[in-house]
């Protein structure tokens, strides 16, 4: 075998159809289109979800829900959590600008803590917000839970 050889498989390869170049190709006259209406000229475009004139699905649909743009989104830590980190670094003071430099929240984030667990040390916490339980969990031991500003 050498590489003059080689052909396609049979059946691989198509001819490519030649519309609009005479009658005798069969895709002469009207080049495949139909006849008339808007589908069969140069320039047609259909604007996108039109299903021609039926109530596209988009507005058969119904709506649903409701986006709160005041919804205020919390950071959630729990005692646990907090316990965990006043640990790692050896602090009893706990607050936002501390936790944004330890890289556990973004610059605009805001912390809530959540009473999951147990603290076993008085600590100050000082974030956005805190549950009823986690605030009673936190003073029990010793230390205080402020709000930040």
């Amino acid at each position: 075998m050498e590489l003059h050889d080689l052909k396609p498989v049979k059946g691989s390869v198509k001819k490519r159809k030649r519309i609009a170049r005479g009658e005798g190709s069969g895709k002469g006259g009207t080049a495949a289109r139909g006849h008339k209406g808007a589908k069969s000229r140069s320039g047609y475009k259909s604007k996108r979800g039109f299903e021609g004139g039926q109530m596209p699905l988009q507005m058969r649909l119904p709506k649903r829900g409701f986006k709160n743009p005041n919804r205020q989104e919390y950071n959630v830590f729990n005692l646990f959590e907090v316990q965990a980190i006043a640990d790692k670094f050896g602090v009893t003071t706990i607050d936002v600008p501390f936790l944004k430099e330890k890289g556990y929240i973004q610059r605009t984030e805001k912390v809530k803590i959540l009473s999951n667990g147990e603290l076993t040390a008085a600590l100050e916490v000082n974030v956005h917000a805190f549950s009823k339980a986690a605030q009673e969990a936190i003073e029990a031991k010793g230390g205080s839970a402020k709000l930040y500003e």
